[in-house]
């Protein structure tokens, strides 16, 4: 068992799709929210009722939040110059993580606000049927943009060899898995909000319709809480799984020039940018020329038998005292 399960899942080959793709499931998202988010707030003004309100509140939410998504894919892509000699992959964990506080703030807040307003005031709700056509409609165009969304996981997931749930967990293309947790809310939330005006109809009793605004904001603090910690964690700096970084440095033993790996870390800036650094020792006796002959060649290994990885700094160090050569 990998002891670092936090850690995102190692990123496969470079292709020149991947940005496209994660923009266009990130467009699509917002322009399906964006409708969504103004026919929920039309029938929520017109029928009076909170939850459809909440919902308007969580559609307008996750549009800003794909436009913080969209900038952030846009702006990471920028390449590396004097001030940024790194580049700006992990840019778009900034702005990501500026979209989970608009989660939290634009959809949260205002639900379990509008939630709390009812349960102690109550409302008169006019008539329900523009709010269930407008949630049999929402419905609808959330399930077509989380289909989009679970056809992009099952291409990456599949092209990395792993389960869609675990690239989900790890994936460091936080924005691809900000839509996924968004799609699959907003369908959650639709039910709560087709539950509240359903039980507020049938009892005349408003709590139903206060309750559901509550689980609403409920579930999206929730969203907003995992993206956060997920962007944050990227952003401050994280390395490739254990076992990832275990091949690598098996890729770097099997050069016939290395004697031993000292230290090797690594640190992830982007879907498909990879920093690895190594302290290794050589076989001796060996001049500089042979040294950075050998340096060149580790380095294509690692490239070629890693397609992610986008930087490798290796530093010619003695073999560690008290430890066998780990090559014969």
């Amino acid at each position: 068992m990998d002891p670092r399960p936090d850690r995102p899942v190692e990123a496969g080959a470079p292709q020149a799709g991947d940005n496209a793709e994660s923009t266009l499931t990130v467009v699509v998202a917002g322009l399906c929210n964006l409708g969504i988010a103004v026919a929920k707030a039309v029938a929520g003004v017109v029928s009076g009722s909170g939850a459809m309100l909440a919902e308007a509140a969580h559609s307008f939410a996750d549009t800003v939040t794909e436009v913080l998504l969209f900038l952030s894919l846009k702006r990471s892509t920028r390449p590396a110059d004097d001030a940024h000699p790194f580049g700006y992959g992990r840019e778009r964990y900034v702005w990501a993580l500026l979209a989970s506080f608009a989660t939290f703030i634009g959809g949260a807040v205002f639900s379990v606000t509008d939630g709390v307003r009812t349960l102690l005031h109550g409302e008169e709700l006019g008539s329900p049927l523009v709010s269930y056509l407008v949630l049999a409609v929402a419905f609808v165009l959330e399930s077509v943009s989380l289909s989009r969304t679970v056809r992009q996981v099952r291409a990456e997931s599949g092209r990395l060899g792993v389960s869609g749930s675990r690239y989900l967990r790890r994936t460091p293309d936080t924005a691809v898995k900000a839509v996924f947790l968004e799609d699959v809310a907003a369908l959650i939330g639709l039910v709560l909000a087709f539950g509240g005006v359903l039980g507020t109809e049938l009892s005349g009793d408003s709590a139903w319709d206060g309750a559901a605004s509550l689980l609403i904001g409920a579930l999206l603090a929730w969203v907003a809480v995992v993206l956060a910690r997920a962007n944050a964690s990227l952003l401050i700096g994280q390395a490739l799984p254990q076992s990832a970084e275990d091949r690598i440095a098996a890729t770097l033993r099997a050069q016939p020039t290395v004697r031993q790996v000292v230290d090797l870390v690594t640190l992830v800036s982007g879907p498909q940018d990879v920093l690895v650094a190594a302290k290794v020792a050589f076989e001796e006796p060996a001049t500089a020329r042979d040294v950075e002959r050998a340096c060149e060649d580790a380095e294509k290994a690692i490239r070629t038998a890693h397609p992610a990885v986008a930087r490798v700094y290796l530093d010619p160090t003695p073999s560690r005292t008290g430890h066998a050569p780990e090559r014969e």
